[in-house]
């Protein structure tokens, strides 16, 4: 049986969440790439007190794809893998298998919300859920945008890190 046509808002968006994080950009390096061989000290350095490290803007960016998931299907608040939200800090033992669990996370929360918007209805696109500002259209290029931001702030991070 032939494959059902996407709609071509779909089919755009899907394509900016894997240009954004998985695969080949225009704008440079792509979420996933930014983290790709980094040792758990490059991932827990800090420029200073009170800054964001690397692993917890990675632990950032994998609550947000969840946040977005649970938004578009209306789904239960609980369910996030790690304590805590938006800022989560690096485990108390952050060793290599800890680094690699939380890229997994990462990993993960992205495959979920892109197979979430791959399998949207069209209508749903327009749909503005309850306690939000902005339709689900928006609030998927947004994330997409949420990783390009946060994939510029690794790089800095990583150029001033090798810079000291």
């Amino acid at each position: 049986m032939p494959k059902k046509k996407m709609d071509p808002r779909i089919q755009l968006l899907l394509e900016i969440l894997e240009r954004s994080y998985d695969r080949q950009a225009w704008h440079g390096t792509i979420a996933k790439s930014s983290i790709r061989g980094l040792k758990p000290a490059e991932a827990l350095w800090r420029p200073g007190s009170k800054r964001h490290n690397i692993w917890e803007i990675v632990l950032h960016m994998a609550y947000w794809k969840y946040a977005v998931r649970r938004r578009l299907t209306q789904g239960p608040k609980s369910g996030f893998p790690r304590k805590g939200s938006d800022w989560i800090m690096a485990p108390s033992n952050p060793d290599e298998k800890a680094w690699k669990m939380d890229v997994a996370l990462l990993h993960e929360q992205h495959k979920l919300l892109y197979e979430t918007v791959e399998s949207l209805s069209p209508a749903r696109l327009d749909y503005i859920p309850p306690n939000a500002k902005l339709r689900n259209l928006m609030t998927i290029y947004g994330i997409a945008a949420h990783d390009v931001y946060h994939t510029g702030q690794i790089q800095l991070l990583k150029k001033l890190q090798r810079a000291r």
